[in-house]
């Protein structure tokens, strides 16, 4: 016999609790049960952009609303977690049109999920699955015909003769003020 070592036997469960009645599906309608009204995939959360260079055109679920959203959308800081919004006080907003994106996503759900009467709360049906879920839009492609000018422009050419440009332009601009000086001598 090894001293100091655990020993674990396989014994059944006090109380004769069967593997089926533990694991992820009664938890999950447990918790179901518990945040009645509320949708089951959690609370609402904003659109946010990626951070790196790789994933900035595409669109995801954020943290939680910024305190400007909130207040833009007039729902008090404290009340928004009781009520199925999630809430980011760190979060600052870069841009005017994501700020606007999500206040008008609060709003949506303000005016879908207001107060509500017991009878309304009796008939209520529970949302499973994200509650106003976030769509990507898909970018559109422009056909165009394809004309003599197009097949005759030679793109390298035009780079290597920019490119060129770009860098005499100081010692360019040096000349043309030094000729322009000789001129009024």
């Amino acid at each position: 016999m090894q001293e100091g070592r655990a020993r674990f036997s396989l014994r059944q469960e006090p109380g004769g609790a069967c593997p089926s009645d533990r694991g992820p599906r009664p938890s999950r309608q447990k918790k179901a049960v518990k945040i009645f009204p509320r949708p089951t995939a959690g609370p609402l959360r904003p659109i946010v952009h990626g951070q790196t260079l790789k994933y900035n055109m595409k669109v995801r679920a954020g943290r939680g609303f910024s305190l400007e959203e909130l207040k833009a959308a007039g729902i008090p800081k404290k009340l928004a977690p009781t009520i199925g919004i999630s809430v980011d006080h760190r979060r600052r907003n870069h841009s005017l049109e994501g700020f606007q994106t999500n206040v008008q996503r609060l709003k949506t759900y303000k005016a879908k999920a207001g107060d509500s009467t017991p009878e309304e709360l009796a008939t209520a049906t529970q949302v499973s699955g994200p509650y106003l879920p976030i769509v990507r839009e898909k970018p559109t492609v422009e056909l165009v015909k394809v004309t003599g000018e197009m097949k005759s422009f030679k793109a390298y050419d035009k780079l290597r003769l920019e490119r060129t440009n770009a860098r005499h332009v100081g010692v360019r601009a040096k000349r043309a003020a030094e000729a322009e000086k000789e001129e009024k001598k």
